[in-house]
């Protein structure tokens, strides 16, 4: 964990749960310990959580990973790529995303209330799949007027903008998968 987020609460959602450690592991069976993959919420960092031996989890519960004394039965976390995750996981991060942007609808409505420019050429909507200049100068001209209130007060009032919520879903999984971008948003990474 970085210095910013010492001292600050992490929760974290469980991707997926392996209670005999990666198949991969050449180990013995009892060696391994009981691990799980799981997604930041404040930032959307990618952990692999290592468990007490008798540790349970499901997918979808959400944890604590910081600070490390508020952990409960989770001995290790280690930050990871997209490719250390497993299949299982990989195939429940869309549902963890939407899950979380759902249930902050608040903080993913501002924003689009607060986007700034990023360059004289570039602005943080146009990260956004779909949004072109003509685009993110509707949603300015928007905003302008009135912040916006919820997804759907946001779809209604820019012409264009069809589901606003999956073209965040989209961009923030981009940031999570790929190594190479640029600009980040929502993804943080080390």
């Amino acid at each position: 964990m970085s210095e910013s987020e010492s001292g600050r609460e992490a929760v974290a959602v469980v991707l997926d749960f392996l209670p005999h450690g990666r198949a991969d592991d050449d180990r013995p069976r009892y060696q391994k310990e009981p691990l799980a993959y799981a997604l930041t919420e404040s930032d959307f960092r990618l952990l692999k959580l290592t468990l007490e031996q008798d540790g349970s989890i499901g997918i979808g519960d959400s944890v604590t990973v910081e600070p490390p004394e508020d952990r409960e039965g989770i001995e290790n976390v280690h930050e990871i790529e997209y490719g250390d995750l497993s299949a299982a996981a990989q195939s429940e991060l869309e549902h963890a995303v939407v899950d979380i942007v759902e249930r902050d609808e608040r903080r993913f409505v501002d924003f689009y209330n607060d986007a700034q420019p990023i360059t004289l050429r570039l602005h943080q909507l146009n990260l956004l799949p779909g949004i072109g200049k003509k685009l993110r100068n509707n949603v300015l001209e928007a905003r302008k007027r009135q912040p916006f209130e919820s997804f759907e007060d946001l779809e209604d009032r820019v012409a264009g903008l069809h589901n606003p919520e999956d073209v965040l879903v989209e961009r923030i999984i981009e940031e999570i998968r790929a190594d190479d971008l640029k600009y980040r948003t929502f993804a943080r990474r080390e």
